[in-house]
């Protein structure tokens, strides 16, 4: 059964709203008044007639029919009865945020079980429980928090919702964007590969990015994976790597973790990439779906800092990047244009003297040759007026900048190619494994 209608609804009832500013279910029901949804909403609550200026219903018998998705918001041992009002208003989808069920106790357990068996029964695809919900920037589906609103390429996958929170943060301070969003939970029903099938066909998605615990059913993900991969780049971050973790991951989701290693190699076989942490996983989505893509993996390295151009070498090892010599007849040009202090080889260094004209000067240069296929730009002091030349050279040349060490200066230069859509990295080592995933 689709799940379409479960990110492109024209109606959502949420049960459980309240008028309360601290409850989950005003904020659910706040964030999709301020995201613009573009269809109607349904507050659901016996205990008052309006919140937020929204006339509410006692019931979600009461409430409009062929509402098509429904946010619940109560408690666990209520959910079963109002799975089977759903059934009666020919409701087929819900996104069930209340906790409290396997992830809790084995009561809990029997009672996720309970209410999987009524949706199954009743035709009715759950995300969920124990989940934070999911958003839809195109047509302002929220129906999750914190809220975000910036349209963008990234869609986000993860089992924890501080995680897809602080991706989708992180994505939108940054202006680069969400596309969609969904927070698994204790995936009764729903899990990653239904989200990933629905990810590959969704011309707003550029690029998916995955936090898993565990992966139950282990080859549909790695179906759902390939044919997406081939339309779009998958990137995984994998939790419970160690043995330690796999006990977290039992507690917070009830999931399985498994044995690490195998899940790495089934992954790389099916072209999915995987990173190894939080901001790793950010930052090469941002790349992938900013950057544009170079024609190889040859690359220069141009830097004002040599420790940094060090740690962007030593971070290559286990990476395809192709760290190239400079082109012979580059050098006799580099040598008549840039500072005699200048080290001319791969990472170029223009050491800590350089302004924006020498680097400049050493991009126009370098990009003459079809040999340099990709550039990492490492600005390691305060140099005014960098951004405008990053952004000049930016539109014809695969660039990767990273800034370092610029103070409050920086935080300008910074915001200068953010305005402008151009992402920025802050880390040498996590610039040379986005630019080996481009």
């Amino acid at each position: 059964m689709t799940i379409r209608k479960l990110f492109e609804p024209n109606s959502v009832a949420v049960v459980g709203a309240s008028r309360d500013p601290k409850k989950l279910g005003h904020v659910i029901v706040k964030n999709l008044i301020e995201a613009d949804f573009e269809g109607k909403i349904y507050p659901v609550n016996p205990e008052t007639d309006e919140i937020l200026d929204l006339k509410c219903y006692p019931s979600l018998d009461e409430a409009p029919k062929k509402t098509q998705l429904a946010v619940i918001v109560i408690p666990a041992k209520k959910v079963p009865s109002i799975l089977k009002q759903c059934k009666e208003n020919n409701v087929r989808n819900a996104i069930i945020i209340s906790g409290g069920f396997s992830e809790f106790d084995e009561e809990g357990k029997e009672l996720e079980e309970e209410v999987l068996e009524i949706a199954e029964e009743m035709g009715i695809r759950i995300l969920g429980p124990n989940c934070q919900g999911i958003n839809n920037t195109s047509n302002g589906l929220c129906a999750t928090w914190p809220l975000v609103t910036k349209k963008g390429p990234l869609s986000i996958v993860t089992q924890s919702g501080t995680i897809a929170a602080a991706l989708s943060h992180w994505a939108q301070e940054e202006n680069i964007g969400i596309a969609k969003t969904a927070i698994l939970g204790n995936k009764a029903d729903i899990d990653e590969a239904d989200i990933i099938n629905y990810l590959a066909g969704d011309d707003e998605t550029g690029v998916i990015a995955l936090y898993l615990e565990g992966v139950e059913k282990g080859r549909k993900f790695l179906e759902a994976a390939r044919k997406a991969a081939e339309e779009k780049p998958v990137v995984v971050l994998k939790g419970g790597k160690t043995e330690l973790g796999a006990e977290a991951v039992k507690s917070h989701t009830q999931s399985y973790a498994g044995k690490y290693e195998i899940f790495e190699s089934a992954c790389r076989q099916e072209g999915i990439i995987l990173v190894d942490s939080l901001t790793e996983l950010y930052n090469v989505c941002k790349g992938i779906a900013k950057l544009p893509e170079p024609d190889g993996k040859n690359t220069i390295i141009v830097t004002s800092s040599g420790g940094s151009g060090i740690l962007a070498v030593d971070a290559i090892e286990d990476l395809e990047i192709n760290l190239i010599d400079l082109p012979e007849q580059s050098i006799e040009r580099l040598e008549e244009n840039l500072p005699q202090e200048c080290i001319l080889k791969n990472p170029l260094d223009l050491t800590g003297s350089a302004t924006a004209e020498t680097f400049d000067e050493s991009i126009k240069i370098l990009a003459r040759y079809k040999d340099v296929q990709n550039m990492v730009i490492i600005v390691g002091d305060p140099i005014s007026g960098i951004a405008d030349i990053l952004k000049e050279r930016y539109e014809r040349l695969p660039l990767i900048p990273v800034f370092i060490g610029m103070g409050k200066l920086g935080d300008k230069e910074k915001e200068k190619l953010r305005d402008s859509e151009i992402p920025v990295f802050s880390d040498p080592a996590i610039a040379m494994k986005v630019a080996n995933s481009l």
